[in-house]
């Protein structure tokens, strides 16, 4: 059993919590919780920490598995919940390139009709970040596309705002977002840009091949961004209210893709 804070596993761990270039190093990253740990893909497993109450409590349910016992201390000490659920996991990173999308893009043409990529310039928050990923994987888009300034992906608020989506929606980091753009328009992938100075759109505005062109926070799409996008468009408003949150904007986006 690790009992101590200095370990070298347990080093391991915060590390690769706290610093987005160790996980980039390491290609891996760590998730936490019943639930995440049970989304797990068998081959994306690389080691897994409970803690010694947890490991008591399951010790049938963990007959003959592999894993480390932590000692209730330490493991309170990495886990980033006031109550710890017991779990967690050091996993392989996901391997999608943006081929990987468009594929996944003609293989929902194929088979539903209609598909929807996102594509996020400079997203910060971690919080929404996890929850159009999750989001995402509810409304069946084909993939997500991040430039190299969004919030981290594997950090793990974004993690745990997935809820195991992390594990089923194809995403990739590009280092040209302009660039990707033209790649998806030259495969007949029709963008919308969400922008204060868009038409409002509605029902049935969309093709049955999109993009959602979305950006950071507070400044929104950079101008070459915006600049590549078929067409500008908002969502309608009432009363004073200018834009919404971007997971929420996403989210009613990508469920009006649905309704083409």
């Amino acid at each position: 059993m690790i009992t101590s804070a200095s370990n070298e596993q347990i080093k391991q761990i915060i590390q690769l919590k706290e610093k987005s270039k160790v996980r980039k190093q390491k290609n891996q990253f760590v998730v936490e919780g019943i639930k995440m740990f049970s989304e797990i893909p068998d081959d994306q497993l690389v080691a897994t920490y409970v803690s010694e109450s947890f490991a008591e409590e399951n010790k049938y349910a963990f007959k003959g598995e592999n894993f480390e016992v932590v000692s209730d201390s330490v493991f309170k000490k990495i886990s980033d919940t006031v109550t710890p659920q017991g779990i967690m996991a050091i996993v392989e990173k996901n391997a999608y390139t943006l081929d990987d999308i468009i594929e996944n893009v003609n293989n929902n043409i194929t088979q539903k009709g209609r598909s929807c990529v996102v594509v996020l310039d400079r997203l910060q928050d971690p919080g929404n970040l996890g929850t159009i990923v999750r989001t995402g994987e509810g409304a069946g888009i084909s993939g997500i596309i991040m430039s190299s300034g969004c919030a981290d992906i594997y950090n793990p608020k974004v993690i745990r705002s997935t809820m195991g989506s992390i594990f089923r929606v194809p995403f990739t980091v590009v280092s040209d977002l302009p660039e990707a753009i033209e790649t998806l328009k030259e495969n007949s992938i029709t963008t919308y840009a969400a922008h204060l100075k868009g038409e409002e759109y509605n029902k049935g505005v969309f093709e049955k091949n999109v993009a959602l062109l979305i950006g950071n926070e507070a400044k929104g799409l950079s101008d070459e961004v915006s600049g590549k996008a078929d067409r500008l468009i908002k969502i309608p408003m009432e009363g004073k209210v200018e834009s919404l949150n971007a997971a929420i904007a996403t989210a009613i986006l990508m469920y009006q893709c649905r309704d083409v």
